[in-house]
């Protein structure tokens, strides 16, 4: 999976604090927290015909990370949604928009890793781009990656922190392989994640997926398993091992990025029958109405 520039955000809108700049203008500061070590927390939100999917699960998401990462200062709940309004106006994009919520510790007044160094409040920056769903819908490849996601006592994935290292060097390896995307394990050797999204699989029409012991608490994970709930569909939340995959019905990630897209093979091996199947399907369509119904409106 490789993403490609979009012409019409060439000359898009970011927020950076409240003033709106061109892309060839938005920057932060060398000073800020983010450059000096990654010290923030982002979310991913998508928008659907004028509405933002699950906006205040996002939210709360951001605020639980911030006050985990010892923010002295946060933004209002309020504040933030005025910004995204603004934002997504200024720019024209009410339909097949992903917003990259960023909250970052702030400016230091010199150059340290030490929190008391910020004395300037954080920084906030919306970055709007039109963008659909980045996924193949064809079926995903991926590999195992050599790296472990960390368990709670090394960093708590439950934070959603700007150190995306880790998922990086693992998208490195999936590259390499010419795979889509990397799974990987926790130390204990079971299925967290992909370097990017969770995963589901299919056995025998029960639908599993991993325990957020080494993932994050996912937005569209929790949207699946809801959908799971009231459509009468069995499912189980587990540890899972990766021979479990391997031998699955069907697998597929999910994520706001790119929704919900099916897994056709992992480390060489054809999941299924090779081709995305039918829960896969039934559930992406289930996912696509409950995003145009139940989506907060943000543009009108």
């Amino acid at each position: 999976m490789k993403q490609s520039f979009n012409p019409k955000n060439t000359d898009i809108l970011i927020n950076i604090d409240g003033e709106l700049l061109r892309r060839q203008e938005a920057k932060i500061s060398v000073f800020d927290s983010l450059v000096q070590g990654g010290d923030g927390c982002w979310e991913g939100l998508r928008a659907y015909q004028g509405r933002v999917f699950r906006l205040k699960e996002h939210l709360q998401r951001l605020f639980h990370s911030a006050r985990s990462l010892g923010f002295e200062s946060i933004p209002s709940e309020e504040h933030i949604r005025r910004e995204i309004h603004r934002t997504l106006e200024a720019n024209n994009m009410a339909d097949d928009a992903h917003i990259r919520l960023t909250l970052s510790r702030g400016l230091k007044i010199t150059s340290g890793m030490d929190p008391r160094l910020n004395q300037a409040g954080p920084t906030l920056i919306v970055l709007a781009e039109h963008k659909a769903p980045v996924y193949d819908r064809a079926g995903l490849k991926l590999i195992t990656s050599s790296l472990r996601r960390s368990p709670p006592d090394c960093l708590d994935p439950k934070i959603h922190h700007n150190n995306l290292l880790p998922s990086i060097l693992a998208k490195i390896e999936a590259n390499a392989a010419g795979a889509d995307d990397a799974v990987m394990l926790d130390v204990r050797g079971f299925v967290a994640e992909t370097n990017a999204t969770h995963l589901f699989l299919v056995s025998t029409e029960t639908l599993k997926t991993s325990r957020t012991v080494a993932c994050p608490e996912g937005v569209t994970r929790a949207t699946v398993l809801e959908l799971c709930q009231v459509h009468g569909i069995p499912h189980e939340v587990t540890d899972l091992s990766l021979v479990e995959f391997y031998r699955a019905d069907e697998v597929f990630c999910t994520g706001t990025m790119g929704e919900l897209a099916g897994v056709v093979e992992i480390d060489g091996r054809p999941i299924g029958g090779g081709e995305v199947g039918p829960m896969t399907r039934r559930l992406a369509e289930l996912y696509v109405e409950v995003t145009r119904t139940e989506s907060e409106v943000i543009l009108t």
